[in-house]
C-alpha cells in the first residue's frame, strides 16, 4: 500500500525536505523535482539558474521583441523606475508612462511625478541641460519683468506729481491726472470679469498676463476681479484656467514646470499663501511666469 501512495507522486530532491508532494514540479534548469516551496529556482537554489529562460531566449536566433512568451525579469530587462517598483514596463499589458519633468519611464500607478518622489529624481539624458536652460530662460523672463516694473513704478510716480501751469505758473495739472486714473479705474471694472457672487466691498480688479517668454496662452492678458480674502495660489488656479495657461502646480514635481505670480506694482514674486488683497490693489498687474522658482533670494537674486 505504501509503494502504490509513493508511485502517485515524487520526493522533493531539497536534502533536508524529501516531502512527497502528489503534484511535483519540474525544474526546467537543472531537470529536478521539487515540492511547491521549493519549485523556484531561487527556493531549491538551482545550480543551473536562468539557463531555461537563456535557452528559450535564444531560440532560433528570434530577436526578444518578437518572442510571444509572457516577459518576465529574465528575458525583459525593462522596469518601472520607481525604485520600489519592480513592474515590468513596454509590455503588452504594461505600456511605459515617460515623466516629461524627469524624462524616466513608469508603470501606471507611478506616473504622475507626486507618485515617483520626481523632485529627487536625477533627470535622464539631454533632460538635464533642458532643465537647465529652461531654468535660465524664466530667470532671464522675471530679471526683466523686474526691470519693466522699476521703469513702470518711476513712470506712475511722475505722473502723480503736481505739476504747475497756466498764467504764472499758477493752477495744477494733477486734478486731470487724477480724472484720468478715475476713468482707467472705472472701465477696468466694468470689463473685467470674475465671480459674480463676491461682495463689492472685498473685490480687487486686477490686469493678468501670461509672459509669452515661460508660457503659451490661448489669450495673453485679461481683465479680472477676485476676492481680497483669497490666496495667491487660489488666484493663480484661476488665473491660468481663464487665459487657458497649462498649470501643473497641483501635479508636485520640479519648480521647472510651476507658475508663479509676480507683482508689477511690488516687483516680487507673490507666495502661494498670501492674500491677494495684501499686495494687490485695484488697477495693479499681475503676470504669470513658469520656472522662475519659489521666489525666495537664493533662487532668483543672483
Amino acid at each position: 500500500m505504501k509503494r502504490d501512495v509513493e508511485d502517485i507522486g515524487a520526493h522533493c530532491q531539497m536534502p533536508y525536505c524529501h516531502v512527497l508532494d502528489f503534484l511535483p514540479f519540474r525544474c526546467e534548469s537543472c531537470h529536478g523535482t521539487y515540492c511547491l516551496d521549493h519549485r523556484s529556482e531561487l527556493a531549491h537554489k538551482c545550480p543551473k539558474e536562468g539557463d531555461w529562460a537563456r535557452r528559450r531566449n535564444g531560440r532560433d536566433n528570434t530577436p526578444l521583441s518578437a518572442l510571444s512568451d509572457k516577459p518576465s525579469l529574465y528575458s525583459h530587462d525593462q522596469q518601472c523606475y520607481e525604485k520600489t517598483c519592480k513592474t515590468l514596463i513596454n509590455t503588452s499589458r504594461m505600456p511605459a508612462n515617460q515623466c516629461s519633468t524627469c524624462n524616466r519611464s513608469y508603470c501606471l500607478p507611478h506616473r504622475f511625478p507626486e507618485d515617483h518622489d520626481c523632485k529627487n529624481v536625477k533627470p535622464a539624458g539631454a533632460r538635464l541641460g533642458a532643465l537647465q536652460q529652461h531654468r535660465d530662460r524664466g530667470l532671464s523672463a522675471l530679471a526683466k519683468l523686474k526691470v519693466w516694473a522699476e521703469e513702470k513704478r518711476a513712470k506712475d510716480a511722475a505722473k502723480q506729481q503736481p505739476k504747475k501751469s497756466g498764467f504764472l505758473g499758477m493752477g495744477s495739472k494733477s486734478s486731470s491726472a487724477a480724472r484720468e486714473a478715475l476713468a482707467t479705474t472705472n472701465e477696468l471694472k466694468r470689463t473685467a470679469k470674475g465671480d459674480a457672487s463676491i461682495p463689492q466691498d472685498k473685490r480687487v480688479y486686477l490686469y493678468v498676463e501670461a509672459s509669452a517668454d515661460t508660457t503659451k496662452a490661448k489669450y495673453p492678458t485679461g481683465k479680472f476681479y477676485y476676492n481680497k480674502e483669497w490666496t495667491v495660489g487660489r488666484v493663480l488656479d484661476m488665473s491660468a484656467k481663464a487665459l487657458q495657461v497649462q498649470n501643473v502646480n497641483n501635479r508636485g514635481g520640479g519648480e521647472e514646470e510651476k507658475l508663479r505670480v509676480f507683482h508689477v506694482e511690488g516687483g516680487r514674486l507673490l507666495k502661494f499663501g498670501e492674500k491677494i488683497g495684501e499686495p494687490c490693489q485695484t488697477g495693479n498687474m499681475i503676470v504669470l511666469l513658469r520656472g522662475v522658482g519659489s521666489g525666495e533670494p537664493d533662487l532668483i537674486d543672483l
